[in-house]
């Protein structure tokens, strides 16, 4: 069995990137729903929807033993009913860690999709750890269709943008509460400061999985270890060859396939 990745598109790449790193003696498969990207403007009826047949298909056709969804509106809106509904599968969510790492801070930015920001998802999971912790949201719409595009030298004006009001609230520490932004990671150190700690997903996440499979052996004892990396992808872009070829080796190419719309 293999741990599969799910994401809207190309942003989970950067989270399946650093779990890799972290834990390269496993087989993994990444799918990335570029057709239908971004999910952060549609209902979450749709997001669920999408999100089910994207984690079914590395269940049912890949044979993953374990699926991290790397999209943050995934998680926000389709995680706890695709856990219920799936109830012997193992499912986890980005969400979780990240908040835990700014719970530690007291006045908190998270920028995030539309549909992330409006779920008011980080905010409570983190009220949850810490009532006294201020979370001040902003969301980010444009900078998902520019990470897809590789559009990076046109984001800088929209990372001002959406930045500034959270950091006229004096914030100490910035969530970036989409897989998509830390490809704009540079940039938003650059325009918020270094007073300012970037709470990072793909800085998080690979760790806590790691954790969790150790508690876990169960799951772990049926992961197999043959070093393999699948990308497969709903359409394919040349951002997502790009990174493919940057991020896993030239002999990793994206695989076109189709979920059952």
């Amino acid at each position: 069995m293999q741990i599969g990745i799910f994401d809207s598109g190309v942003g989970g790449l950067i989270v399946a990137r650093a779990i890799h790193k972290l834990m390269p003696e496993y087989d993994y498969v990444y799918l990335g729903d570029t057709k239908r990207v971004p999910y952060g403007n549609h209902s979450a009826k749709v997001v669920y929807e999408f999100t089910r047949q994207g984690v079914e298909y590395l269940f049912n056709k890949e044979h993953c033993g374990i699926v991290v969804v790397a999209c943050n509106t995934a998680s926000a809106l389709a995680l706890r009913k695709l856990q219920k509904n799936l109830k012997n599968r193992k499912i986890l969510g980005v969400l979780i860690p990240a908040a835990e790492e700014a719970a530690k801070f007291r006045r908190v930015g998270v920028l995030g999709t539309i549909g992330t920001v409006a779920s008011g998802v980080f905010p409570a999971e983190i009220k949850k750890l810490d009532k006294r912790v201020q979370v001040f949201q902003n969301p980010a719409p444009v900078l998902v269709p520019l990470a897809e595009a590789g559009e990076r030298a046109r984001a800088m004006p929209f990372i001002k943008e959406y930045l500034e009001p959270l950091l006229k609230q004096k914030i100490n520490a910035l969530v970036l509460g989409c897989t998509h932004y830390p490809i704009f990671k540079r940039e938003i150190k650059k325009i918020a400061g270094k007073k300012v700690k970037i709470i990072s997903q793909d800085e998080i996440v690979p760790k806590k999985l790691k954790n969790y499979l150790a508690r876990h052996p169960e799951i772990t004892k049926k992961l197999s270890k043959n070093r393999k990396v699948k990308i497969l992808v709903t359409d394919l872009t040349k951002t997502t060859d790009e990174l493919t070829k940057k991020w896993f080796g030239g002999n990793t190419k994206p695989q076109l396939i189709n979920l059952k719309y």
